[in-house]
């Protein structure tokens, strides 16, 4: 009895410690256990195929790289209003799983056309711009459904509490997917990478499932429209775009979010012109690239799973999302002294993890102080089109700055921008803060 009581008291300490530090209490371990996974197989399935996006992008060759943001906008304003026609006619515990088996089909196809291509020894450089151009599209949409469908099952005490944990699944996912890329891709070719990702995101569907059977099984939720609900959004499949231009608040998220998409496209713009001189085998650039996103995602995930909660909890969301805008503007000094392929891909990767690592999971608690609708369609068009809309301009525009004053030039440049930014994060806090209490009163 005595041994069993010393059992239970340990136990409720491992308890306490797990949610003191990671958040989830005990009667949410099993919804954030598969949230976790669910992030694990999204991120995972995405990086063993990013690598292989940027080594597409760089044998196109970097000049085309504006035209291929060009073609994936293009493909965003097809995709965003047949997103929200979905959404607003159908349940989201049916459409969720849909979007998930419609790209676990275009993974296939490229799959066979690639080793179709291959094993015939055939050029696929026009394949690989129309991968690029998918790949841009899959990554913003299975990322942007799965945090819309987190802030949907979600109270937002326990977003503050549980999304950094849930976004160092997604980086230990990414870090694995990396490393298998790294070790799998000379041996078996980069196009037998792909039905491992297809695999997974297969599993994130069963997670999907298993978050909505965890759900339904709650006495009460705090949210009556949630995912499990029988009803679809309802309203236009363009309401995304209206709920983002009649509000102040959606505006400064889209604006800071085209910012983010301009300094990040200036680097990897950089990275390709350099990349193009320094490294000339395809499989060789894809272990490069993979080396980076193995890098970016160990350093996320102590972020997600430490330190996210912490800084929200002590400093708030506003000072949480200025760190990334400071780091940039420091970044991208030191490189207008040192433009070299070492020095960025060093501020890549610290821009890339503090990015995955604080400011997506604080970024993606700002909606969770909005309407249902607005969750799934306002923010599906900031993170697929508006995002997009950034990297067509600021692939044009680096391209000129580029050729005008050089890399030195353009990274002077890109600091000012930081700056704004800096000062929106610091607004889209406060703001929050004063939804948050508005929304706690009226509850």
């Amino acid at each position: 009895m005595a041994g069993k009581t010393i059992k239970q008291i340990y136990s409720r300490r491992i308890v306490a410690l797990v949610t003191k530090v990671f958040g989830p209490k005990s009667v949410e371990f099993a919804a954030a256990g598969w949230s976790f996974t669910y992030f694990f197989c999204i991120l995972g399935s995405y990086y063993m195929l990013r690598p292989v996006r940027e080594a597409m992008a760089v044998a196109s060759g970097p000049e085309t790289i504006p035209y291929l943001f060009v073609g994936t906008f293009v493909t965003m304003l097809i995709a965003t209003p047949l997103f929200g026609w979905v959404a607003s006619r159908y349940p989201r515990k049916q459409f969720l799983p849909w979007i998930y088996y419609f790209f676990i089909i275009n993974i296939l196809i490229f799959w066979a056309l690639f080793t179709y291509a291959v094993d015939r020894n055939l050029s696929y450089v026009w394949l690989g711009r129309v991968f690029f151009i998918w790949v841009s599209v899959f990554n913003l949409y299975v990322v942007s459904v799965f945090w819309s469908f987190m802030a949907d099952i979600y109270t937002r005490g326990q977003v503050r509490r549980l999304f950094g944990m849930i976004s160092a699944g997604g980086s230990i996912g990414a870090v694995i997917g990396g490393i298998t890329t790294r070790m799998l891709v000379v041996d078996i070719g980069f196009q037998n990478l792909f039905p491992f990702a297809a695999g997974l995101l297969l599993i994130g569907i069963y997670c999907i499932a298993q978050l909505r059977t965890w759900l339904e099984a709650q006495p009460q939720q705090s949210k009556p429209e949630t995912a499990v609900s029988n009803k679809p959004l309802g309203g236009s499949p363009f309401a995304g775009i209206t709920n983002v231009f009649q509000s102040r608040y959606f505006i400064a998220m889209a604006i800071a979010s085209a910012i983010a998409s301009l300094l990040g496209t200036a680097l990897y713009m950089f990275t390709a012109v350099l990349v193009e001189d320094a490294i000339t085998n395809a499989d060789e650039r894809t272990q490069f690239f993979s080396d980076i996103n193995i890098a970016t995602n160990a350093l996320a995930m102590l972020g997600q799973l430490v330190i996210v909660k912490q800084v929200v909890a002590r400093f708030g969301i506003g000072i949480t999302l200025s760190l990334l805008p400071i780091v940039s503007v420091i970044g991208f000094a030191v490189l207008a002294l040192e433009p070299t392929l070492a020095v960025v891909a060093i501020l890549t990767v610290v821009r890339r993890a503090l990015g995955f690592g604080l400011t997506k999971p604080t970024s993606d608690m700002l909606y969770s102080v909005v309407t249902t609708e607005e969750k799934y369609k306002a923010k599906n068009f900031i993170d697929t089109v508006l995002y997009r809309t950034g990297d067509v301009i600021g692939t044009w525009a680096v391209r000129f700055m580029v050729a005008a004053v050089g890399l030195s030039g353009t990274s002077i440049i890109m600091v000012p921008f930081a700056c704004i930014w800096g000062g929106i994060a610091l607004w889209l806090g406060r703001e929050y803060k004063q939804r948050d209490t508005i929304v706690r009163t009226d509850a």
